[in-house]
This record gives C-alpha cells, sequence and structure tokens, in this order.
C-alpha cells in the first residue's frame, strides 16, 4: 500500500489560500463571487464579482490576487504590470460578453495578500486599477 503525496508546490498552496481569503473579504462586504479561475482566451481570472449597487444593476468586478508570505519581493501588489492590467481588461470584455445580466459598469481589482507566520494576514484592496 503506498501513500499518496501532496506534490503541490508552496507557492500554489499559497496562491489557493489567498484566493480563498480573498473571496471572503469580498462576501464580507456584500458581494457575489461568481467565477474563480475563469479561463478566457489569452489568460485566466483569479475571482469575478458583483459588487451590488443600491439603484441598480450590480458592477461586475474582475479580480487578480496576489498573496505572498513576506515582503522580501515587496509589497504584492507591486507585482501587477501594465501589461497584467491590460490582459485583465481583454479577460473582462471576454467575460462581459458571457455575462447574461445587467451590469452597471465593469471593473478590474485587485487584491494583495501578505501572510506572515505568526501575524494575522494583511488584505489590501485596490479598485479600479490601471
Amino acid at each position: 500500500m503506498t501513500k499518496a503525496i501532496n506534490r503541490v508546490a508552496p507557492s500554489r498552496r499559497l496562491g489557493g489560500w489567498g484566493e480563498d481569503a480573498a473571496a471572503e473579504h469580498l462576501m464580507g462586504l456584500g458581494w457575489q463571487v461568481v467565477a474563480r479561475n475563469w479561463r478566457g482566451e489569452g489568460g485566466e481570472v483569479d475571482l469575478i464579482a458583483l459588487e451590488p449597487v443600491d439603484d441598480g444593476p450590480p458592477i461586475g468586478v474582475i479580480v487578480e490576487v496576489k498573496c505572498r508570505s513576506g515582503l522580501g519581493f515587496g509589497d504584492p501588489l507591486e507585482s501587477i504590470t501594465w501589461a497584467k492590467c491590460a490582459r485583465l481588461r481583454r479577460l473582462a470584455g471576454q467575460w462581459r460578453l458571457t455575462f447574461p445580466g445587467p451590469l452597471s459598469a465593469i471593473r478590474v481589482d485587485a487584491i494583495g495578500i501578505v501572510k506572515m507566520a505568526g501575524q494575522r494576514p494583511r488584505i489590501t484592496h485596490a479598485r479600479g486599477i490601471q
């Protein structure tokens, strides 16, 4: 009898944990997470959520999640380049074509999480990144 070995790289485990934490953060704001790891032509979106609007349809929000276990390589949000933002905007347009409901707008946000041993995770939510 052989024992299964977990071969998931630590960075992937941290990334998955970060996406879970980001989804919880958004749901705590009253948002609805409608997709995780959505794939379009030319890339993947970590999370897609609907931000409620008081007097109309929700805002569709494409969310890039970056999670790090320390600050040795800088803040996680610093790793989001102009090219990554442009790719996310293209993917937002592709996703919009597949979403059946009305939206008041569509936006790209980023959530950076720093999870250091012995400390509470620090979550930074940047809305409307360019």
